[in-house]
């Protein structure tokens, strides 16, 4: 029997919708129906594109600052005792016009995958006024308070001790899951694409300073949809005097792609449309975010460094995927070239990261909302 899911995502950059999107086509290739909506196009009009905008900004120009925004609204230990702010006031704004896409949809199940569509998801089920019930997919390494909320029904995180920490702050139930990543980074297309000729092509160019016989190992740089991240030309260059043959992902910072240009024995890419076939042919990541596309890299079998991370929930992210033993967190002297090397190098040591990486996949997300769609509790609704 067919069932309905309304997916609630955010343009909050890319990761949120990437998963709202995947779990949809998982969803309909099962025979179900889906509909994604963007929670902030049910904010008052105008408020959805001022948060987009101010978020951007400041993680753009003043990172430090969302750091302590981050701290104050956000964080699951407070800097500081005492009573915090809350996005409760944000979300009670979507109540209605979430109720009314929940009426014209009438989904068997609401899926949050944005920290503030959970909780309005998750106070409308604890008054009652939402009848479907909701399951949270989580996609943060690191939960804050803002995916936390006891009205919602489940969590789906992507690791054990994310579903901990969600048990025990709500007493719901959490499963772990593992990221949710498209099929193509687990089995691209074509591994042996167009990608592998042109960093060969860009090593004969520009050889670079400190490179062994062996070659030089392909680093992407992720700085997310937005090109964002701290001291990134000095990174690449760092990597470039070791040896290394950086490749920054400059997402849609037009501005940044050509700075980076500039920079000898680093290749500036603008937004990859065959991530999956880069990293294929790639050695190593290194993230600042632990986002979608750390996740990603995950399922490609491409190891992952944790360097410079963004303030905020970037921070927590690197950390806790490094706690879980899925990635490396490198700072100190001669990081991160020092970590790189060691995880580009052919051996047990890559060879045990990139198995323990593929381990966190442990269940397929949809398949859980579909057993939440044809419970007792969403038929008796």
């Amino acid at each position: 029997m067919p069932h309905r899911f309304l997916l609630l995502s955010a343009g909050m950059g890319a990761g949120h919708d990437a998963v709202a999107h995947e779990l949809a086509h998982r969803l309909r290739a099962r025979g179900h129906h889906t509909a994604v909506r963007d929670i902030l196009t049910l904010l008052p009009a105008g408020t959805g594109r001022a948060l987009r905008t101010g978020y951007r900004a400041t993680v753009r120009h003043l990172p430090g600052l969302y750091g302590a925004v981050y701290a104050g609204f956000l964080a699951t230990e407070p800097a500081t005792p005492g009573p915090r702010p809350s996005s409760a006031p944000l979300a009670a704004l979507a109540e209605r016009p979430l109720l009314r896409t929940v009426a014209q949809w009438r989904p068997d199940v609401v899926v949050p995958t944005f920290h503030l569509s959970a909780q309005v998801t998750g106070r409308l089920r604890a008054r009652g006024a939402l009848s479907a019930p909701a399951a949270v997919v989580v996609v943060d390494f690191a939960v804050h308070r803002g995916w936390l909320h006891s009205g919602n029904d489940l969590h789906l995180c992507v690791t054990e001790g994310a579903a901990r920490q969600v048990c025990a702050a709500t007493g719901r139930r959490a499963y772990t899951t593992g990221p949710v990543v498209p099929a193509d980074f687990f089995a691209p297309a074509d591994p042996d694409s167009h990608w592998r000729a042109q960093l060969a092509r860009h090593t004969a160019a520009s050889p670079g300073r400190g490179a062994s016989p062996a070659g030089r190992p392909a680093v992407l740089l992720s700085t997310g949809a937005w090109g964002v991240g701290t001291r990134l030309l000095e990174t690449a260059r760092h990597l470039t005097d070791h040896g290394c043959l950086p490749v920054l992902l400059c997402g849609n910072d037009e501005g940044l792609r050509r700075r980076a240009a500039g920079l000898p024995g680093v290749l500036p890419l603008g937004w990859v449309t065959d991530l999956p076939e880069l990293m294929a042919v790639a050695d190593v990541l290194l993230d600042n975010a632990a986002g979608q596309t750390a996740a990603q890299a995950l399922a490609a079998g491409l190891p992952v460094v944790g360097h410079r991370p963004l303030p905020g929930h970037a921070v927590a992210g690197v950390r806790a995927m490094a706690r879980a033993g899925l990635s490396r967190h490198a700072h100190g002297a001669g990081e991160p070239a020092r970590t790189v090397r060691v995880l580009a190098a052919p051996g047990p040591v890559r060879s045990g990261q990139i198995a323990a990486a593929r381990a966190a996949f442990r269940n397929d997300a949809a398949l859980e909302l579909e057993r939440l769609a044809a419970s007792p509790e969403a038929r008796g609704r």
